[in-house]
């Protein structure tokens, strides 16, 4: 068999594996959270979460809301750099994102079955 035969019979067959995916998944709540600072995010996500005296405080004083740490879990990047992952029991994690027009940073302890909030401010331009 020829390599452009095969080729094309390879094509149609992925063409129509796509369209049923495409059928099938179309309705669903699927995600594809393969990066590190995807799979970080969608866990503190799907936790608890609790709210720190000191993050609260950053709240109440800057006249922010508390949704904008769901907006900073789904559109802010994880620090690395500045995380501590290498501890046994709570990771700590530092995100930082845009909500509205501040640009705000947040130090989350993710737990086994909790995630708190333990720092909240405004990131420096």
């Amino acid at each position: 068999m020829k390599f452009v035969k095969r080729l094309g019979y390879y094509l149609s067959g992925f063409a129509i594996g796509l369209v049923f995916l495409f059928f099938f998944l179309s309705g669903k709540k699927t995600s594809c959270d393969y990066s590190p600072n995807a799979r970080v995010k969608k866990n503190i996500r799907i936790k608890d979460r609790v709210i720190s005296n000191q993050a609260w405080h950053f709240f109440e004083s800057q006249k922010i809301d508390t949704a904008s740490i769901a907006s900073l879990l789904n559109n802010g990047n994880v620090d690395f750099k500045k995380s501590n992952t290498q501890l046994d029991s709570c990771k700590r994690y530092h995100i930082e994102g845009q909500h509205k027009e501040l640009k705000l940073g947040m130090v989350f302890e993710n737990c086994d079955s909790i995630a708190r909030v333990l720092d909240a401010f405004r990131v420096q331009k």
